[in-house]
């Protein structure tokens, strides 16, 4: 076989060291190194198609410049541009335009025992009509997959269901008026219409976080929604964000909560997505900034969050929704020490789709609740989310970036 590299070596040299690092002498649950069952879903076609991707995405300047012009762009109907998007960063982190085109991605996941969370791309939508719109797809979404069991559960941003500015002033403390209570029923009634869908479907929805200038708004309405339908099972789940210096009391608070009104927890953890402007509003507006210091402060909350759900499994829907390695080798340690079923319907694995495609289908091999998030919508709508992840696999310094190693190393590893 060719030599990898150093640098590609080196990563799957680290994600070996980990394990062992994690798991110690115990035997090692899981290997994320092991790039043959991370890819075993393409062909080689595709997988070169993937390595071509990352390749441009590892460009900071190429990046930068479709940030800058890919949503005007696609406004302005240019020739060929939204061609150009559908062909190469769609298809590869979206599940398609319309749920029947979804299918296809469902099916292909599930074959290595992957589920699927489905998400409408729409968000920071401003107007009644397309809020309506929102929750008429999300609750089409929740139809869809409650007549496949490969779909467990829908995902949502409150953001297109609600004026952004209406869910931060009422954090905010603003008195409301006769038009604003009317908008604040409404945002009611759109949640209350889809988790009663859901309930009644057997199916989860996962509400997402965002800002933390409208996040106590959200945390009080998805709250409303867990009290009234987490009674027997955990329909309804919130989402905590561990890089916020709050964020760990938060999910014991949320966890009091639930024990003291005898409702069930849905807990999806993440690190957050935020950081850069939850800093910056801080610094502009003059409070302590509410994002943990540096990494390790946010991986410390972030793995005792872990251990607080799993250690408390039973009343608390445990999403592990992550690409860090070592809280995925955590969790799966601390399910093998604790003896509990790897399948668990509370102890859920889940990543991006297209991203981390090493630790999805390796955790999945290896027997675990494993799920991959699939957005899908028009393509202009997910354009936003697009970027956000394109942004995710550039580099400023040149260096490739942890996906394109680990696709290398593959096609290193097949020969072609």
């Amino acid at each position: 076989m060719d030599t990898l590299g150093k640098p590609v070596q080196q990563n799957l040299d680290k994600y070996k060291k980990l394990a062992e690092e994690v798991f110690g002498t115990k035997e090692v649950a899981v290997d994320f190194s092991n790039t043959e069952i991370a890819y075993a879903h393409k062909d080689d076609k595709a997988l070169k198609k993937m390595l071509w991707l990352f390749g441009l995405m590892n460009k900071h300047w190429l990046v930068g410049l479709g940030a800058k012009i890919g949503v005007p762009a696609i406004k302005m109907h240019l020739p060929f541009v939204k061609s150009i998007v559908k062909n190469t960063v769609f298809e590869h982190f979206c599940g398609g335009v319309s749920l029947l085109e979804t299918t296809k991605t469902i099916d292909e996941l599930h074959k290595s025992n992957v589920y699927t969370i489905l998400d409408y791309g729409a968000e920071g939508k401003e107007t009644e009509a397309d809020f309506n719109k929102t929750m008429n797809e999300t609750i089409r979404a929740i139809q869809f997959a409650s007549k496949n069991h490969k779909v467990p559960v829908v995902s949502s941003k409150i953001t297109g269901l609600a004026r952004f500015d209406l869910l931060a002033s009422i954090q905010a403390g603003v008195p409301l008026t006769k038009e604003t209570k009317r908008e604040y029923r409404n945002i009611l009634k759109r949640l209350d219409a889809i988790c009663h869908v859901a309930s009644q479907s057997d199916t989860a929805i996962y509400f997402d976080a965002e800002e933390t200038w409208i996040q106590g708004t959200l945390d009080h309405l998805v709250e409303i929604m867990m009290r009234r339908y987490n009674k027997e099972k955990v329909v309804v789940s919130t989402t905590i964000q561990l890089y916020r210096t709050e964020g760990l009391q938060l999910l014991m608070d949320s966890h009091d909560l639930a024990i003291k009104h005898n409702y069930l927890l849905g807990a999806k953890l993440v690190r957050g997505a935020y950081m850069d402007k939850e800093r910056n509003r801080a610094q502009e507006n003059g409070y302590p900034s509410p994002i943990h210091p540096n990494k390790d402060a946010t991986d410390d909350a972030y793995n005792s969050a872990l251990r607080f759900c799993i250690e408390n499994h039973e009343r608390i829907a445990l999403c592990n929704a992550t690409h860090n390695a070592e809280s995925n080798y955590l969790m799966a340690k601390l399910i093998h020490e604790k003896g509990l079923p790897k399948d668990h319907p509370h102890l859920q694995f889940s990543q991006l789709l297209g991203m981390s495609d090493n630790q999805t289908f390796n955790l999945a091999k290896a027997g675990y609740y494993v799920t991959k998030y699939v957005p899908y919508g028009p393509v202009e709508d997910v354009v936003p989310y697009l970027i956000r992840r394109a942004e995710e696999n550039s580099s400023v310094t040149g260096d490739m970036s942890r996906e394109y190693q680990m696709v290398l190393a593959e096609v290193k590893r097949r020969k072609i």
